[in-house]
């Protein structure tokens, strides 16, 4: 650069950088928008009954795009409406294709057919399993194989190709809805998963959901809190389930 500039430079120069200032400052919300939204996931929402509803609501409120599914989405549109611009309703096919995430809440007898239907969908998709195997429900046969196998080999099975954990599969929905967020202790969440990432993006959303996310194990360590087994239904602290399970504190 010379050492001495023409005057109609420099002020070329002034208002070029000034100009880029002021673009800069235009485009810092939007900047700042995406970097606070770049941890949230999206989520689909299969089955959006009771436990579904409730955990995807509490996404919602967690900064969460959620999308809640129905063979018949219309009448989802009260529960949407009720969750503000974040939630929205579609297809199990839309709500699969909009989802970083896939959470699963639908009685254990549908798994099968889910697989079936959207195998080629979910694969790769990490994958929240809440379904339990209810015998009134569900079936004999459906449920003998997870009492012989586990739940978390029998979803895994149905749901080839997912990265599956199991969550939110212990409580009653009005347990959730009441005791999110509360004071600490916050409220345990057991989960098990195969896939380190997967375990890792479930618990952030457990957090983010408002509770206290416990690490269990692998897949077959998923029958220590399915339907039954003693880590179902606790309503306690983290601490506390882990003196339960006699996992490491």
């Amino acid at each position: 650069m010379p050492p001495f500039e023409s005057p109609k430079h420099s002020r070329r120069d002034l208002l070029r950088t000034g100009g880029a200032l002021l673009l800069g400052g235009a485009l810092w919300p939007a900047v700042a928008r995406a970097q606070t939204n770049a941890n949230k996931s999206r989520i689909g929402i299969i089955g959006s009954g009771n436990i579904g509803g409730t955990i995807g609501g509490l996404w919602v409120k967690g900064g969460h795009p959620v999308m809640f599914s129905s063979r018949h989405p219309d009448e989802l549109k009260d529960l949407v409406a009720s969750l503000g611009t974040l939630a929205q309703a579609g297809t199990v096919e839309q709500a699969i294709a909009f989802g970083d995430v896939i959470f699963i809440a639908v009685p254990y007898k549908a798994l099968p057919q889910i697989g079936q239907d959207q195998g080629a969908a979910l694969k790769g998709k990490i994958v929240l399993d809440a379904c339990n195997a209810v015998p009134a429900r569900d079936g004999d046969e459906i449920c003998d194989e997870v009492e012989k196998y586990g739940i978390g080999v029998t979803s895994q099975k149905y749901l080839p190709g997912t990265r599956l954990v199991r969550a939110f599969n212990t409580l009653n929905y009005k347990i959730f809805a009441s005791d999110a967020n509360r004071p600490d202790p916050k409220l345990a969440i057991p989960i098990a998963g195969d896939d380190a990432q997967a375990v890792e993006v479930a618990a952030s959303l457990v957090r983010d959901a408002g509770f206290d996310p416990v690490v269990v194990g692998k897949l077959p360590d998923a029958s220590r809190f399915q339907r039954g087994a003693p880590g179902y239904g606790q309503e306690v602290g983290a601490a506390e389930l882990k003196q339960k399970l006699s996992l490491t504190p």
